[in-house]
């Protein structure tokens, strides 16, 4: 690292410290969502390879954790693998999966997160389910942030399984279609998503510039702020971090029209 490069990181650091001195901790969103988009970009601006920057990227995530377990988060919700993706190259994909998989192996060790698998579980690969499983099992006891790692999720498709889900409790209890059809509210259908029990995304942060959802958490995210930022996932920063929650923070959110 020549001179430059270290007097522009001093100058970041003073400033995040500055930023963190300002943050009004009162207003710290409880469960944020994270859009992690930009790693294929950062590598080719890198010069380096796909595969690198999904590296990249999930070496991003326990910093980032470690950033949120600084403040009062309790939820993180992190799309790792949208329905969409499976679309990709499969010389893109089958890498992205394994890596994806080493990132569950390493929050479940870690021994700070609860992990929790939001997504179709039957859309991946049997060796996946089986690790994901195991990582719920082995953090359902920790006090720690969860983790939702949304692998193989879409926000329609979310919608679409938590209806199909209701529509099975009520057959096996026996009601009747026509007294369903009267007793459905939100709350019943919110009881079936794959985040039933947690509470609403506060904030959600995308990355990479893209001002866009893409299919996040349709439902949950009604009420929520957003947060576009212009880097890529892979050169997220603390300073990005802390800006996005005091952006949070100085607004006055207000619920309907």
């Amino acid at each position: 690292m020549n001179l430059r490069d270290k007097l522009r990181s001093l100058l970041v650091r003073l400033y995040a410290r500055r930023v963190e001195g300002h943050l009004d901790t009162a207003q710290v969103p409880k469960h944020i969502g994270v859009i992690m988009d930009g790693n294929r970009r950062w590598a080719k601006a890198a010069g380096s390879s796909t595969v690198h920057g999904h590296r990249a990227g999930a070496e991003k995530i326990e910093e980032f954790l470690g950033w949120c377990s600084e403040t009062d988060v309790e939820v993180v919700t992190l799309w790792l693998l949208s329905t969409d993706n499976f679309d990709r190259p499969k010389e893109e994909l089958v890498p992205l999966l394994g890596i994806i998989e080493d990132v569950v192996r390493t929050l479940a060790a870690d021994g700070r997160w609860r992990v929790h698998h939001v997504g179709t579980l039957d859309l991946l690969p049997s060796g996946m389910q089986t690790v994901l499983k195991e990582a719920e099992a082995a953090t359902a006891h920790v006090d720690g942030i969860v983790v939702n790692v949304a692998i193989g999720y879409g926000g329609r498709q979310e919608i679409a399984d938590a209806v199909r889900s209701m529509l099975h409790e009520a057959h096996d209890k026996g009601v009747p279609m026509d007294e369903l059809a009267e007793s459905v509210d939100v709350d019943m259908i919110g009881r079936h998503l794959y985040t039933k029990a947690q509470p609403d995304p506060d904030l959600v942060i995308r990355t990479s510039g893209e001002q866009r959802l893409s299919g996040f958490m349709l439902w949950q995210t009604a009420h929520s702020e957003y947060y576009f930022c212009e880097v890529f996932w892979p050169a997220f920063r603390k300073v990005d971090f802390l800006r996005a929650l005091r952006d949070y923070a100085a607004r006055h959110r207000r619920f309907g029209g």
